[in-house]
Parts: C-alpha cells; sequence; structure tokens
C-alpha cells in the first residue's frame, strides 16, 4: 500500500467533505454546517455577557473516564489561570440531568459553560436555555444538531482521525482478511462518523470482509464480552476496528485470553495512556489521538475573549485534526498530548 497516494486521497477527502460531521449511529442526523459563517452573525447578533459571576460551568460526561477527566482537569485550570471560579460536574451522559447542571448554571449566574454534552438533539434546549439567560455555551468534543445557539462548537476532526488510523488497520491487515467491528453508543454523534470514516477505507480493499459488527456502547466491559462471542464464531478474525479506545482495550484482553495476542489487529481511537500502553505491549495496532486537553483549553480560551469582547474571532463550528498513533510514535503521547 503506497502511504503517499492514501495521504492525498485523505487530503482531497478532507477539502471535498467539509468535514464538519456528526451522524449517529442510528438516531440522529448530522447538524448542519453552516459555511462558515462568525457566532457574532449568528441568532440575535447581540453578544451575551454572562451571568454575572466570575463562575464558569464545565459540564463534562463522568469523570471516571480519563478521556473526559483529561477535558475536565484541562478546562478548570484554564479558567482558574484566567481569573474565573470553576464547577466542574458530570451529566454521566444523562440528558435529563444534564439540563438541571445547566439549570444550577444559570441559578448561580455562571459567566460561561463548557460542555461536552448527552446528546447532539437532546442538548439544544439546554444551550438555549443559557442563551436567553444571557449566558454563553462552548461546546467540546461533540457538536449539537443546531448552529447560532452555542458561541463555540470545538471537536476533534473524528472523520480524518479514523480514516488516518484505518489506513494503519489496513496495512496491518496487509490488505485481506476478514474483521469485526464495534460501534460506540448510537446516539453520540461520533459514532457514525468514525464507522463512515473507517468504511470508507477498509471498504476500498475487496479482500478485506466484516465478518461482525456490534454496538459496545463505548465500554470495555461489553466490548469485552462481545469480542469473546465474535472470536468464537469466527475463530480465524484478522482484525477488530473500534470505536474508541475503551472498546479496544476490552477487545484485546479478550484477544489475549484466546491466546491470540498479536495475532489480530486492533484500532480505536481516542489516544488513551491505555491505549499507549497496548500499542508498546502489541496488543493494538494503533489509535487516533483527539487533543482533548487542547480542545477543552480553546474553549475557554475563546469564552474569556468572547465575554471581554463580545466575540471570539472564529468561526462556531471549528475542527481539531486528530493524530494517528502506532508504535513508530507512541513514546511520545502521555494524558491525551502529543509531544512532537
Amino acid at each position: 500500500m503506497k502511504f503517499k497516494k492514501i495521504c492525498a486521497l485523505i487530503a482531497s477527502a478532507c477539502l471535498a467533505g467539509a468535514l464538519f460531521t456528526g451522524c449517529g449511529g442510528g438516531g440522529e442526523a448530522p447538524a448542519k454546517t453552516d459555511g462558515g459563517n462568525k457566532q457574532e452573525a449568528a441568532a440575535d447578533n447581540k453578544p451575551l455577557t454572562g451571568g454575572g459571576s466570575k463562575i464558569v460551568y464545565i459540564i463534562t460526561p463522568s469523570h471516571s473516564n480519563p478521556f473526559f477527566k483529561t477535558e475536565a482537569d484541562a478546562a478548570s485550570a484554564k479558567a482558574k489561570e484566567l481569573g474565573y471560579e470553576v464547577k466542574a460536574v458530570s451529566h454521566d451522559d444523562d440528558a435529563t440531568k444534564q439540563s438541571e447542571l445547566f439549570d444550577n448554571a444559570i441559578s448561580d449566574k455562571a459567566a460561561a459553560i463548557i460542555c461536552d454534552n448527552a446528546g447532539a438533539d437532546a442538548t439544544v434546549a439546554a444551550v438555549r436555555k443559557a442563551r436567553e439567560a444571557n449566558i454563553p455555551t462552548f461546546l467540546i468534543d461533540r457538536e449539537i444538531n443546531a448552529s447560532g445557539v452555542a458561541i463555540s462548537q470545538i471537536v476533534a476532526n473524528n472523520y480524518q482521525g479514523a480514516k488516518g488510523v484505518a489506513e494503519a488497520f489496513v496495512e496491518a491487515m496487509g490488505e485481506q482478511g476478514t474483521y469485526a467491528e464495534l460501534l460506540g453508543k448510537e446516539s453520540d454523534t461520533n459514532a457514525g462518523v468514525r464507522s463512515g470514516a473507517f468504511h470508507e477505507v477498509i471498504d476500498q480493499y475487496p479482500d478485506m470482509k466484516m465478518v461482525a459488527q456490534q454496538t459496545a456502547n463505548w465500554e470495555q466491559t461489553e466490548a469485552n464480552s462481545k469480542t469473546e462471542t465474535i472470536l468464537q464464531s469466527n475463530p480465524d478474525i484478522k482484525g477488530i476496528v473500534c470505536g474508541n479506545d475503551t472498546m479496544a482495550v476490552g477487545a484485546a484482553a479478550a484477544v489475549k485470553n484466546a491466546g491470540l495476542e498479536g495475532k489480530i489487529a486492533i484500532i480505536g481511537v481516542d489516544g488513551s495512556d491505555e491505549a499507549a500502553a497496548a500499542i508498546k505491549a502489541g496488543s493494538m495496532t494503533g489509535t487516533a489521538l483527539q487533543q482533548a486537553a487542547l480542545i477543552a483549553e480553546m474553549a475557554v480560551e475563546q469564552a474569556d475573549t468572547y465575554l471581554k469582547d463580545g466575540k471570539t474571532g472564529k468561526d462556531e463550528k471549528q475542527l481539531v485534526d486528530c493524530i494517528v498513533i502506532t508504535k513508530d510514535n507512541v513514546d511520545k503521547l502521555k494524558n491525551f498530548v502529543y509531544t512532537p
């Protein structure tokens, strides 16, 4: 496989695709890209000035997941550095709980809200309610299915990252053989984006055949169990593509327990330390690093700029490229930060 050719294909696809994607694994349609309109031109064109306090609410999924903990920690540190008080809380991927946390932020007269949201559709009303209370919201990691409601939507370029790590997968598979796929939560826009990008690459190779595709809901234990079942039904399988690193680590454990470590190519997306360790050990092929800390810091910096100037100077929707991690560069990855 010619790497330069592949890179060219990815680049051309990126240019052609207007890549701010968001298509759920089943339920939610992608948010529409607005052609690069600035946030200050959206909605009623009136800058939000905050609720009156110096509190920044940071709302993410559970901090028990190291990715979301990294987001919360990085955003908190940056907000404190800029002189804000911080309330870092978790919605646990529960849209109702998220709505309650937005209500709390409004009651506390928050200056701004940083949020990794609990659903592309379900979150729109909460962000709109905050906007009506004069509180700007800055979304990270996951987009919502509306434009002009949040001030910024800053997400990893899941399409680019998933395609890049899929190339490493194809190479590890020798461009042939059977493989399985573990999907993330259907309500999460990222699940469909990553799966679609995987297949844009893999489906170009007629000698590669998917023999199983199951949802493991981003969970390690569920991925481990699903992989055990897949291996029993497909003992000659050569690869497993996973929508995130948590599932990939679970799949790798099942493969190891079956005595097949190093014989099955496994990829994920996130760039976690657990995935890095598995890559070093030879039980995973690669991952696509989402730069969680960088994205979280960008959101806080833009919130600070917006509160001071009434605009961010950026498009509402912003993509941050992923970095493909393999055994060749894994030593440069730690805590979702890549150091060249």
